[in-house]
């Protein structure tokens, strides 16, 4: 009686529609910009996701695209005291300002083609 050696046919994977959306080139983008927040002037500028009303769940960072410029402070302070107090706080509207930041990128096509395929 012989033993069967080997691993079973690997099973084709679909698209996990869990996945995020990655660019370096629309992250360059967004860090080109000065901070979001009125007047401010600060530097360095990361780039801050946007997480209320994303395609993120719990523990996952969302896709690039929900990405706006902060500086560093601003960025500490929308994670400390959670994305409406800070938007109320400065008079923002973060998930407008990322869909302007996306509409503007170099990666716009590839964002609206991904936005779309995420949908179906």
């Amino acid at each position: 009686m012989g033993l069967t050696v080997g691993l079973p046919q690997r099973i084709a994977r679909k698209r996990n529609r869990s996945e995020r959306w990655r660019s370096q080139a629309h992250c360059s983008f967004v860090r080109s910009h000065h901070c979001v927040v009125p007047g401010c002037q600060q530097m360095p500028i990361e780039v801050a996701h946007i997480r209320a009303g994303s395609d993120a769940g719990t523990g996952r960072k969302p896709s690039d695209w929900f990405t706006v410029s902060l500086c560093r402070d601003h960025h500490s302070e929308q994670h400390r005291i959670g994305e409406g107090p800070f938007e109320r706080a400065h008079g923002i509207d973060l998930h407008a300002l990322a869909a302007e930041f996306a509409a503007a990128s170099p990666k716009a096509a590839e964002i609206r083609l991904e936005q779309r395929e995420r949908t179906r």
